[in-house]
């Protein structure tokens, strides 16, 4: 399968070092199977850094491997309580990272509208479960794929 990775600059080579702490799955090097996503989000990093121009990097990943032992895989087919949770955990900056230790974690993204029911929650004025039928209405989901590790990130193949 296809993934694409959205920046200001291209990437041949992902470097764990250079990811960003408490992004709703961790750090990691994150993509999506949807290209107008990736190019989104190259549009937005190139707006957040005010420098390069939007980039989408194509990666090559055999889906099998989601399925297979060698890899510790988390996934999230949609919105639910146990993905909430696990969004603000990794979120978090008060708690001790990373707070899990898959290599590859794929679920729903956490976007701006996400962002907004999530601190409604912390804030005490939805439930848990209030914040999950939420999610359930937003704009279509769409869903990204986390890579956590040196040996998830082998399994990447440049194109």
């Amino acid at each position: 399968m296809k993934l694409y990775h959205g920046s200001n600059i291209k990437i041949d080579v992902p470097d764990l070092s250079k990811s960003k702490p408490y992004k709703d799955f961790g750090k990691g090097f994150y993509l999506s199977a949807d290209k107008s996503q990736a190019t989104r989000m190259a549009e937005q990093k190139t707006l957040q850094m005010l420098q390069g121009a939007p980039i989408v990097s194509e990666f090559e990943f055999d889906e099998s491997l989601l399925q297979s032992k060698e890899l510790k895989v988390k996934l999230f087919n949609d919105y639910s309580v146990e993905w909430a949770r696990f969004v603000l955990e990794n979120r978090d900056r008060t708690r001790q990272h990373p707070i899990h230790h898959y290599d590859i974690v794929y679920g729903p993204i956490a976007d701006d509208g996400v962002t907004f029911q999530l601190r409604r929650f912390q804030s005490g004025a939805i439930s848990i479960e209030e914040l999950v039928n939420e999610l359930q209405y937003a704009k279509g989901i769409t869903f990204q794929y986390f890579f956590g590790t040196p040996l998830a990130l082998s399994k990447l193949i440049k194109r």
